[in-house]
């Protein structure tokens, strides 16, 4: 376990290997699982303020979820609020290319200039969960391991890519450069001990 900023992250995130491959899985992780992408308010406001212009870049099934629902809904089971998810589990931000391979709509509206936001921060931080609890101030940063994502850990293995090095730009948006700075020098002293 290292400790950064008050912050608990799983020494899997520097010893284990990952880097996605979206050739092999297809977007996997926007299509399978229990419930959506878990948000924060901030993120529910924004995604209320930039539905129209996510809207071009989505597939007409979304683009209809969207002018009768908000984008988001909360998910008993695990206590969040989250994206919403078409009936056979997509995502209804994903859009996928010619050959298949899914993409988040939100990110392809900010790579085209539409919007400022990239998409919410548990799907860039993938594959770290973060764990919070508000009370206490505690928050914890684990590795979830999933069994889509096998071929994305056979690829980090081959390119020898931690998995905070993989999510380099992921966790300086979500924390800032001194924290990344720091767990990057926290995680080299461990991998020279």
């Amino acid at each position: 376990m290292i400790v950064i900023q008050d912050i608990l992250i799983s020494s899997e995130l520097v010893q284990e290997q990952f880097h996605c491959n979206l050739s092999k899985c297809k977007g996997a992780c926007c299509t399978e699982g229990d419930y959506g992408a878990p948000l924060s308010n901030e993120e529910m406001q924004t995604l209320d303020e930039i539905k129209h212009a996510i809207n071009p870049f989505l597939p007409e099934r979304s683009q209809q979820f969207l002018s009768e629902n908000s984008g988001y809904e909360y998910y008993p089971e695990p206590k969040v609020w989250a994206t919403s998810c078409h009936e056979d589990g997509a995502c209804v931000y994903l859009t996928h290319t010619e050959d298949g391979i899914g993409l988040c709509g939100i990110e392809q509206a900010y790579q085209a200039g539409a919007v400022s936001f990239v998409k919410p921060i548990s799907c860039h931080l993938y594959p770290i969960r973060v764990s919070k609890n508000d009370i206490v101030g505690f928050e914890a940063w684990n590795y979830d391991r999933w069994d889509i994502c096998s071929d994305a850990c056979s690829f980090g293995k081959e390119n020898k890519m931690p998995i905070y090095r993989f999510l380099k730009s992921s966790i300086i948006r979500a924390k800032g450069q001194a924290f990344y700075d720091e767990l990057d020098a926290a995680a080299q002293h461990m991998l020279d001990n």
